[in-house]
């Protein structure tokens, strides 16, 4: 296992950001990313330089789903694009319009 390029710091602010402001995103990616169609609730739970990970609430119970990035992460500002790319990726698998992009 590789170490992390992320300090809890960048995680737990990461986290924060998705959890509060984008939860209905977090949702959306793991229902087609994720392997998760039936999730009410997702929130960013970890991430690292390989992936994000989400506790999704399925059927009234919890579970960790790990969706990957689509290559290895480095940088802070990586993260904010791959969480784009992942919201019109999965946005395109649902047939769900995505909505305009927003400046965070």
């Amino acid at each position: 296992m590789t170490e992390n390029p992320f300090g809890p710091d960048v995680i737990a602010a990461v986290a924060h950001h998705m959890n509060d402001d984008h939860s209905d995103d977090s949702v959306l990616i793991v229902r087609a990313l994720g392997d998760s169609p039936a999730a009410t609730a997702a929130e960013v739970s970890h991430l690292d330089g390989t992936g994000v990970d989400f506790t999704v609430t399925v059927g009234g119970g919890q579970r960790t789903v790990r969706v990957p990035w689509s290559q290895p992460l480095t940088e802070r500002p990586q993260i904010r694009q791959e969480f784009v790319r992942m919201y019109h990726e999965a946005a395109a698998k649902l047939g769900v319009t995505p909505r305009q992009a927003e400046q965070h």
